[in-house]
């Protein structure tokens, strides 16, 4: 008697592609795809990463996660910035980018690539939108699956965004901790400080930095959202107040701060890879403000990368949160979903308690979620405490890496070539 076939079907290969400003945790929502993926080998063949994210896919230079050595594999958790490597680069609508798109789905078919994991922001939701309606067309169907990752918290339908509890820690801490540095030195030098925190079009960041402040009076005196128009009189007469009455001044200000107008206050009249106005420096135009109209003695920082790379004071909850929505991606592909992002779902604040739910991308792409303005204070230069309702569980709990000697130990991935089965592609 002849045996009977097996109707189980084969397993597909799937890519990862990490995209955009990295954080302190997107590599733990790497971890969570590469630990769910081999929980269903049955199901998912080889598991490749894009090199410098959809670059990578696009000139078919993939890398073998599964060469990697498991420890390096488990450090994954607690190692900061991407390490298959990110990019800027944003494609186009189908019309215009048709071409990259096709090569993309061309990748695909090569390598047998059935699942796609996406790791990124508003702009990564909509590549990966366009991407799972294109392999239809194609004949080459592939599940495209979104995972959220931005330190702005601007994707919609998610109550935050991975990456955003660590970096928003990060502000919190370090406006507390200048803010007593300059207490201590204003009498006889610095009166005002400036701290410039990421946030182009959303205040969340700037936002973070007013959980230093636990009473009325206590720093940051002053933030500044791209929510409310900036006022220049009103500012430093805010400015020369507080001095007046505290003795020094402390300030976030989101370096998308802008006037009536809606002009950037420190636009460089160039824009970055996504089209996106590049920004020159909030803090430094905002202390040669100050200077001029005051005289007030400054100091300025900018945080910068140092805020989202800041592993080594990273949230509990970011990092949890983070790995969960990894390892949901994949539940959600073998479940047969497709075009899909999973998202946190907060089920109440005190506790904090939080679950994983799912969203259409569509629903997501290309649009950014602003702080309330409910969140705002009615003078427009704080945070209230429903903002510190909403804020104060994200950065909860610690998660140190290891150290040695006093230095953190991250992973190294040898990043191995997977054999190219294509022509060159020029991007």
């Amino acid at each position: 008697m002849a045996s009977r076939k097996s109707s189980k079907p084969r397993p597909r290969n799937a890519l990862y592609a990490q995209s955009g400003g990295v954080t302190a945790v997107i590599n733990a929502s790497a971890l969570g795809v590469i630990e769910a993926c081999r929980r269903h080998r049955d199901r998912i063949g080889h598991l490749y990463a894009g090199r410098d994210g959809i670059v990578g896919a696009l000139t078919e230079d993939l890398i073998d996660i599964g060469r990697e050595d498991p420890a390096a594999i488990r450090a994954l958790r607690h190692t900061p910035a991407g390490s298959f490597g990110s990019a800027r680069y944003k494609l186009k609508d189908l019309e215009r980018d048709r071409a990259k798109y096709e090569r993309l789905i061309e990748v695909f078919r090569a390598h047998d690539i059935g699942y796609f994991f996406y790791n990124g922001g508003n702009d990564s939701m909509d590549t990966a939108l366009k991407l799972s309606q294109l392999g239809e067309q194609l004949g080459h169907s592939v599940a495209c699956i979104g995972i959220p990752k931005t330190v702005d918290n601007d994707l919609p339908l998610t109550d935050c965004c991975p990456g955003f509890g660590s970096v928003a820690k990060y502000v919190a801490v370090s406006t507390l901790e200048a803010s007593l540095d300059v207490a201590s030195m204003a009498r006889t030098s610095t009166k005002v400080f400036i701290l410039e925190v990421m946030g182009r079009h959303a205040g969340w960041i700037a936002a973070a930095g007013g959980l230093a402040g636990r009473k009325a009076g206590d720093p940051p005196h002053i933030i500044l959202f791209p929510e409310i128009a900036f006022d220049r009189e009103r500012f430093l007469a805010r400015v020369r107040e507080t001095v007046e009455q505290r003795g020094f001044c402390v300030i976030v200000a989101s370096e998308g701060a802008r006037d009536a107008d809606g002009q950037f206050l420190s636009d460089m009249g160039t824009r970055d890879a996504f089209g996106h106005v590049q920004l020159g420096g909030v803090a430094p135009t905002l202390a040669a403000m100050i200077k001029d109209a005051l005289g007030y003695k400054y100091h300025w920082a900018l945080a910068d990368y140092l805020q989202r790379s800041a592993r080594h004071i990273a949230s509990r909850v970011d990092v949890e949160q983070a790995y969960a929505v990894g390892r949901a991606a994949v539940e959600l592909a073998l479940a047969g979903k497709n075009a899909v992002m999973p998202v946190i779902v907060r089920k109440s604040s005190k506790p904090y308690r939080w679950k994983i739910g799912s969203v259409s991308i569509a629903a997501v792409a290309n649009r950014e979620k602003m702080v309330p303005r409910n969140y705002i204070t009615a003078d427009g230069f704080g945070i209230t405490a429903a903002c510190r309702r909403y804020l104060e569980p994200l950065i909860g709990g610690e998660d140190y890496p290891p150290f040695k000697s006093g230095i953190p130990v991250y992973a190294k991935l040898s990043n191995a070539r997977v054999r190219r089965k294509l022509q060159a592609f020029v991007i």
